[in-house]
């Protein structure tokens, strides 16, 4: 094992601005995961399918009353804020989490708003493709990103509609968050433009005039990749102010403009889910029939009350409308009692959303500690609404942060 960690070590000591390693644990395996041509071909098939059915729930979404977004979880402070739509695209670069299901792949959420496994998908995957002589399922993606990127950085700034002459545009981030920040300094390094890395720490806001980085410069579109909106709102600066609400009156007041947009908060509360699962079962127009076919076929029935899961003693999860990592998420038997749970309870305030349990399949994998085995899930990207790179999640039933990146690659014989 020795050897094996010492290949590792050399091959990811090797990439720039990479963390290999997270909370003093191996993360990114030496390993690959063997997927067919047809495999990659379904799970973007599913991927176009699931975001189109997301992407037109936000513009029903856009039309309901304030009560309506409040039963979704949603923060009051946050209701004008959503309704927003600033760019072309719902959200520039969003995620899905797929569990292969037969010969199709079913939609556990989306995260459309602070995704993360960027750079593993885009960047490191095929590096791994290559040391393994394998294809790179995600050949190109790179290419799409950036263009995503550099299209939304664009579209923000005539969204502003100043004639601006010198336009400054932030990524920021917690700059002691290495994974977070040096993933706002990867999509920094894509955008062909003038840009800075700011640390969230950094900025500055002057309520109902602009934000401002650490030297005193206005910030015009602000790159918040990893900065939920659900966390920001209840920022206090030092003097008690709400600078968090600040934040959020500037964006109205389209004196800044974030990436990922508005819009793609829109789609981050997990109860969206009930409602797609609901308007599916009413068989309402809404949907056209094909588009009733996709959602049968992709998506789990999901409910804001756990009652049709035990009448029907079906196994289920419970988890918070806003969350991430696994925190918070609870397996349950049909009986009601919890089967499995995850260890922390960071988000217990939200709305909980119950959702059909899906079985995540299994497969062995090599760390520096032997051979394991894990239950693994897909993670799909759609970047500018479209489908992009792929990649698996392995590690425990609920997939949670200390879950392996585990590349993925198509064997040449193919």
């Amino acid at each position: 094992m020795k050897d094996f960690a010492e290949k590792r070590s050399a091959f990811y000591s090797g990439i720039e601005n990479y963390w290999a390693d997270l909370y003093g644990e191996e993360y990114s395996l030496y390993d690959l995961y063997d997927i067919t041509k047809e495999e990659v071909h379904r799970i973007r098939e599913s991927t176009n399918r699931i975001g189109h059915i997301f992407y037109k729930t936000a513009q029903l979404l856009r039309t309901v009353d304030d009560e309506t977004l409040l039963m979704l979880g949603f923060p009051r402070e946050t209701l004008s804020y959503a309704r927003m739509r600033s760019l072309s695209v719902e959200s520039v670069i969003a995620r899905l989490d797929l569990v292969k299901a037969g010969e199709t792949f079913k939609c556990m959420e989306i995260n459309s708003d602070t995704p993360t496994f960027i750079k593993e998908l885009h960047q490191v995957n095929g590096l791994v493709c290559e040391a393994f002589d394998r294809y790179n399922p995600n050949k190109g993606f790179e290419k799409q990103l950036a263009f995503a990127v550099e299209k939304a950085v664009i579209e923000s700034l005539e969204y502003l509609g100043d004639d601006l002459i010198a336009p400054h545009v932030a990524f920021t981030a917690h700059g002691d968050n290495v994974e977070d920040a040096k993933t706002a300094l990867y999509l920094q390094s894509l955008l062909p433009l003038p840009s800075a890395f700011v640390p969230l720490d950094q900025l500055q806001i002057i309520r109902h005039i602009g934000l401002y980085d650490g030297e005193g410069n206005r910030i015009h579109v602000l790159y918040r990749q990893t900065f939920p909106v659900e966390n920001f709102i209840e920022d206090e600066d030092e003097d008690g102010n709400p600078i968090g609400l600040w934040l959020l009156e500037l964006i109205e007041q389209k004196k800044l403009a974030v990436i990922n947009p508005p819009s793609a908060f829109l789609l981050q509360s997990k109860a969206v889910q009930a409602i797609i699962w609901g308007l599916h079962e009413e068989r309402s127009p809404f949907f056209t029939e094909e588009e009733q076919g996709w959602i049968g076929e992709h998506f789990l029935p999901t409910y804001l009350e756990p009652d049709r899961f035990l009448q029907g003693r079906t196994k289920y999860v419970m988890k918070p409308a806003f969350g991430r990592e696994g925190d918070t998420v609870k397996i349950f038997d049909g009986d009601g009692t919890i089967a499995v749970e995850d260890s922390h309870n960071s988000y217990a305030h939200y709305l909980p959303v119950y959702q059909e349990y899906a079985e995540l399949p299994t497969a062995k994998f090599r760390t520096e500690k032997g051979e394991r085995e894990g239950s693994y899930m897909f993670g799909s990207f759609l970047v500018g609404g479209k489908a992009g790179a792929i990649g698996i999640r392995i590690g425990s039933p609920i997939t949670d942060n200390l879950s392996y990146f585990l590349p993925v690659g198509i064997t040449k014989s193919e």
